[in-house]
């Protein structure tokens, strides 16, 4: 077997020892290594747009993660299957994060920091969890557990879907006319959506207007999801109260970006939740195997959807 680690943005080196120890006797390059084109499965990231489309003997397209947005971007993509990792630990990490962005300004410890850089003490009112209500904007198997996580602590939880749901303990609201209503009762909005045209730039002016006064954003999905401006704005006017932010449109964020520097947004790079290479190893291989055999994959995307 011959597998090519391919991408535009993401050195990929820290997979090839676990392919390798996983798959003794396959042959793994890395782009642009001289025969990687020959490879028959591609592990991307971010592509260079064309490059798959170079390979004659490519018969699977696997992402490191459970995004494809990156991949179904190549407008050259060849007519293979595209496939996601699916990890549980991954989700968990993920919820994780949740919880510690929902302490962040249920429990007022974004005031509470900026207080004790100023030698300022408050101790302002606290707000039990129930009263507390969560939106999870993105229902899926991430937003699931997310969700799920968030109600145990006895937060108020709701989701947003495009397809109608339903989990216990959890109010879903579910297509583009049931969103105003979903934003209106938010204090705290997770974004955790696929990347899609529906859904490019979503957390804009318009969005933002929906939600409660004081309301706040934590945008672990994908950073062209966020219009940076309008979410600036909206601080700075007063109306949402700040923002958790691990995904950016460009990655590493830019040195002169003016969200490293404000003082109600919080940055972290990209690591809400990382993937275990030796489980993505595994689904890899397993993947090339059922695609060998001439049977179907798992967790093939859909190119219609983007996801």
């Amino acid at each position: 077997m011959r597998i090519a680690l391919v991408s535009a943005t993401l050195d990929l080196a820290f997979l090839r020892t676990a392919l390798e120890t996983a798959a003794p006797t396959a042959h793994i390059s890395i782009y642009p290594e001289q025969g990687f084109d020959d490879a028959e499965v591609a592990v991307a990231w971010n592509p260079p747009h064309g490059v798959l489309a170079s390979m004659p003997q490519l018969k699977l397209i696997h992402s490191i993660a459970a995004g494809l947005d990156n991949i179904f971007a190549d407008p050259h993509l060849p007519d293979v299957p595209v496939c996601r990792i699916v990890d549980a630990g991954h989700a968990q990490g993920m919820a994780e994060y949740a919880i510690w962005s929902t302490l962040m300004f249920h429990r007022e410890m974004d005031r509470h920091l900026q207080n004790a850089q100023q030698r300022r003490w408050e101790r302002p009112e606290q707000i039990a969890a129930a009263d507390y209500t969560v939106g999870i904007l993105g229902f899926g198997a991430i937003g699931r557990t997310v969700g799920r996580s968030l109600k145990a602590m006895s937060y108020t939880v709701r989701g947003w879907t495009r397809l109608e749901k339903e989990e216990p303990g959890i109010e879903i609201y579910s297509g583009p006319e049931a969103l105003p209503a979903f934003l209106s009762g938010c204090n705290l909005l997770i974004c955790l959506l696929p990347l899609t045209a529906a859904t490019r730039g979503i957390l804009n002016a318009d969005l933002f207007r929906r939600l409660p006064q004081g309301a706040a954003i934590v945008n672990m999905g994908r950073g062209e999801h966020l219009v940076e401006a309008d979410l600036l704005a909206a601080i700075d006017h007063g109306h949402l109260r700040g923002a958790v932010l691990d995904v950016f449109a460009q990655e590493p964020l830019p040195d002169d970006s003016p969200l490293w520097d404000h003082p109600r947004i919080f940055l972290t790079p990209h690591i809400a939740s990382m993937p275990n290479p030796k489980d993505v190893a595994r689904q890899i291989l397993a993947n090339a195997e059922l695609v060998s055999d001439g049977r179907e994959p798992l967790h093939a995307g859909n190119r219609d959807s983007g996801y």
